[in-house]
């Protein structure tokens, strides 16, 4: 096997019966080989996608093969010649400081007739298994599985990354892998992943902290006013009429509990102009429920006109049906007793402490469909914001799944402030330390803005001629002609471009143990484990579920403790038992609609309860 010469990497110890061809024609950055028909073309590796060396007089150039051709022009075949290849040029081996190393780029360029062979392993393993303290391995070489390939992984966090590729192909498997990894070498880096499926939850043990709808605390004053505005409207545009409203009554509702929390006697508070206090629509400061329904109803007391007040009790009804939505309780469950939770919400988000477990899965699916896009966009605003404001004392990682419903392409699909939000951290998050790694199944579907802006990329098999040709035009590198065969690469084989890879390459994912490998939680796709079970018992049970994550907590309690469940089956019957009086119907609490139904004047103190509890009426 030919080793490099310390002295003169243009020249190796033997070369002679390895040459595959010569030079004979290079434009740019491309170059044209003649292939020899003497050693075997197939036996010497000559085929699409390997790497090769061509001989020059100051350093070793590497190319990757990107066409072979077995039509040849007669002046080539001339020269015994009996193929073509095209390689694209991408660095090359040389001395670099009196250590022979590998470089991006080309400096020497090949002349006509210098001669190419195929690359030795400890050439590929000089280019590709660098030492580098700050690099992740992420998987083997394809064209020698003996070799791990490495990647600069402060690079592909500070300039982005995405992995894109269709359903089956391993690219879940993928994405664990590069978090794992990137766990173990940046322990520093908070990780945040949008997990679109609840599939991550097993991948990273006691690393990640789970966040769902039971434990998700997310304050509905922390989101902004176009967020606030796509949560009471269920994802609907909103009504004009009752957006402004909400624009003017959300800054008094502000003042109002600010002034509350200094000031012990109400009767004492000032009524304070909200453009005085400098708060906005968008100012994350908290503010409650209660108070943004008592300035609608006083707005309405005050109207005249039928149409005018009934848009204000549109508004009203609106805002109650979705506070009082048990979907909807990690954003209105203290939606009436106030509160700052801000700094406790960004400590359980991004994990700041970590105490041991630096990554957080934020699972999706239990989530309301209607208000995914705005929770999504509220976590990586806050993320950026947070960055900016901090001084990037931490780095964040935000990695989203399933980018493309988020950031499509179309303008008339999807959330606009989470597509805002997510082009921002591309753009301008690395400023801050906040760093983004998109995962997609349909490239032509994502923002192609969005997704320039990742430097490092890998792709994995994808079939869809749009897909292929917007990777084309977002791949920096000059041998993006490898896309060709993205639609070949097999189940976890991917072509890694950008600067977090030493060169364009074909690589397989490392195979993680089967208790790693992310797997949906909603189903389990196990034959066995569908087909048990599956009675009227198992039915009814389905059944109830189904209702009870919609009905309010205390009311599906009290069904539930009330309830006597028959046993469905051809069992005997137990013996009767005596009629019990049927329970009275559940009615509303005394006063629970009070706020609208009465006057400002004639309402209760309602920060009684805060002020003291023991003492307030109909304290429970």
């Amino acid at each position: 096997m030919p080793e490099l010469n310390a002295r003169d990497p243009g020249k190796t110890e033997a070369t002679a019966g390895e040459v595959l061809g010569h030079v004979h024609s290079v434009t740019g950055a491309q170059a044209s080989i003649g292939l020899l028909s003497a050693n075997g073309l197939h036996r010497a590796g000559a085929t699409v996608g390997k790497f090769i060396k061509i001989h020059t007089g100051k350093a070793l150039l590497i190319g990757v093969i990107t066409d072979v051709s077995l039509l040849v022009s007669p002046s080539i075949g001339e020269q015994r010649y009996c193929g073509v290849a095209h390689v694209d040029l991408t660095g090359e081996i040389g001395d670099r400081g009196g250590k022979i190393g590998f470089r991006r780029g080309v400096t020497d360029y090949p002349s006509i007739g210098d001669a190419a062979s195929a690359l030795t392993s400890n050439e590929l393993r000089l280019v590709f298994d660098t030492s580098a303290a700050k690099t992740i391995k992420i998987g083997q070489l394809q064209q020698d599985s003996t070799i791990t390939v490495a990647v600069d992984v402060d690079e592909m966090l500070s300039k982005h990354f995405a992995v894109l590729g269709t359903t089956g192909v391993g690219k879940s498997s993928a994405v664990a892998v590069i978090l794992q990894q990137i766990l173990q070498v940046r322990p520093d880096v908070r990780i945040l992943l949008l997990d679109v499926h609840n599939e991550y939850g097993r991948c990273f043990g006691e690393r990640a902290y789970l966040v769902n709808p039971g434990n998700l605390r997310l304050p509905f004053w922390l989101f902004n006013f176009e967020e606030i505005v796509d949560v009471f409207f269920g994802g609907r545009p909103g009504l004009d009429e009752e957006v402004e409203i909400l624009a003017e009554v959300i800054p008094q509702a502000k003042v109002t509990y600010t002034q509350y929390r200094h000031t012990i006697e109400r009767t004492a508070i000032k009524k304070q102009d909200p453009k005085s206090s400098g708060y906005t629509v968008d100012t994350p400061v908290p503010y409650r429920l209660a108070d943004l329904l008592a300035q609608i109803d006083e707005r309405m007391g005050k109207l005249e006109n039928r149409t005018s007040r009934l848009v204000h009790h549109k508004l009203m009804t609106r805002i109650e049906t979705v506070s009082n939505d048990p979907r909807y309780a990690f954003m209105f469950e203290n939606a009436n007793v106030g509160g700052d939770t801000m700094a406790e919400s960004i400590s359980q988000l991004f994990r700041l402490p970590a105490d041991g477990r630096p990554m957080t899965i934020m699972q999706l699916a239990g989530l309301p469909a209607e208000v995914v896009d705005a929770v999504v966009s509220v976590l990586c605003r806050m993320a950026f914001d947070f960055g900016m404001w901090s001084d990037t004392a931490s780095p964040m990682l935000i990695v989203c799944e399933e980018a493309h419903r988020y950031a499509s392409v179309d303008r008339t699909v999807g959330f606009g402030p989470t597509r805002r939000a997510i082009s921002r951290l591309a753009k301008e998050g690395r400023k801050y330390g906040v760093f983004l790694g998109l995962i997609t199944q349909r490239p032509a579907e994502l923002d192609p803005t969005i997704l320039s802006q990742c430097s490092t990329l890998f792709a994995m098999r994808m079939s869809n001629d749009r897909d292929q040709a917007l990777l084309r035009s977002a791949v920096s590198d000059s041998a993006a002609n490898l896309f060709a065969f993205v639609p070949a690469l097999g189940t976890r084989e991917a072509l890694a471009f950008g600067v977090g890879t030493p060169l364009p390459t074909r690589l397989t994912f490392a195979e993680l143990p089967r208790q790693l490998l992310p797997r949906s939680e909603a189903f389990t796709g196990d034959p066995a484990n569908q087909m048990g079970g599956q009675d009227l018992n198992f039915i009814a049970a389905v059944v109830e579920r189904w209702r009870g994550a919609t009905m309010r907590r205390r009311v599906a309690a009290d069904e539930a403790a009330r309830d006597v469940k028959p046993t469905v089956g051809a069992e005997a019957m137990p013996p009767p038992v005596p009629p019990v009086p049927s329970a009275p119907p559940l009615t509303p609490e005394p006063g629970r609609f009070s706020l609208l139904k009465k006057p400002l004047t004639d309402k209760p103190d309602p920060y009684a309860a805060l002020r003291s509890p023991a003492a307030a009426p109909g304290n429970r």
